[in-house]
């Protein structure tokens, strides 16, 4: 297994040049960086990642709350005007992600706020799952030729249905990558998400196969694995069974600065689960 982090955990912490030194001494084999191009100054990253010698495995896109442009970025909308522009950020990222040696990149499936619809209790059929899939193919299809031309993989992320209903789970993820049919379009699952949905850790991922090409990693709690109760036994377990080879990426909340402690046992807990399997 490699290990990498998500730097959108610390991006409002303290600058790179602070948080870098002290993951490196930690022992990830990578790090993501946060998909912010227009914000980015690329000559200056690349200095700063080589210093410190920690190679970016890809790029987390800043979707939803997790950005303040975030809920303007739809791939599928009746406004059209925010697809394109969104369509456009996926392309700035993709850019961003080869410019640094990257490979990867998620992408999500937000789109509009459907009226009358309570997120907290209700679901979507797989017939109006349905019809939002067959609106998605063509974007994700052009998204993915301009990957492919950069070479980057992009990773359908399904998220749970509090932040969109419509990818919501690896069945919707595994809908949507076998209609696209592209070899540059791969799933992400996200053991927080996984941990809201899914009936099993197992399933999911033995169904997701060789089209599982990352992983965020977070307990249940959205702390750093072992800090909560998500069983991350089986979901290794699991990920050796398909022949996994991608990165485990550790995607917490991070709140203060007082962070390299949790930061270092998450990571020593998952590799214990790892070398006990050998």
């Amino acid at each position: 297994m490699k290990y990498s982090i998500t730097l959108a955990s610390f991006r409002k912490l303290e600058p790179l040049e602070e948080t870098l030194p002290k993951l490196a001494k930690q022992g990830y084999d990578a790090v993501e960086m946060y998909g912010e191009p227009a914000d980015s100054d690329l000559s200056k990253l690349k200095d700063v990642f080589s210093t410190n010698a920690l190679p970016v495995c890809g790029i987390t896109g800043m979707w939803g709350s997790a950005s303040n442009h975030g809920w303007k970025r739809l791939l599928s909308s009746s406004n059209q005007d925010l697809v394109r522009t969104t369509m456009s950020y996926v392309q700035d990222c993709i850019k961003m992600c080869n410019s640094l040696d990257g490979k990867e990149l998620n992408v999500c499936l937000f789109t509009d706020e459907l009226k009358g619809f309570d997120r907290t209790h209700a679901v979507l059929s797989d017939k109006e799952k349905d019809s939002f899939r067959k609106s998605s193919v063509p974007i994700l299809s052009e998204l993915c030729s301009f990957a492919s031309d950069n070479g980057v993989q992009l990773v359908l992320e399904p998220l749970n249905r509090y932040s969109t209903p419509y990818c919501c789970s690896a069945k919707d993820a595994i809908d949507i990558v076998r209609e696209v049919n592209s070899e540059s379009l791969g799933i992400l699952l996200d053991t927080f998400h996984m941990n809201i949905e899914e009936d099993s850790f197992e399933y999911p991922i033995l169904a997701t196969g060789t089209a599982l090409k990352h992983t965020h990693f977070a307990d249940n709690n959205r702390k750093m694995p072992g800090f909560a109760h998500v069983d991350f036994s089986t979901i290794v377990r699991s990920l050796h069974d398909i022949g996994y080879n991608g990165y485990i990426s550790f995607e917490p909340n991070i709140a203060d600065k007082d962070y390299e402690h949790a930061v270092n046992a998450g990571l020593e807990f998952i590799k214990k689960k790892v070398h006990a399997l050998h």
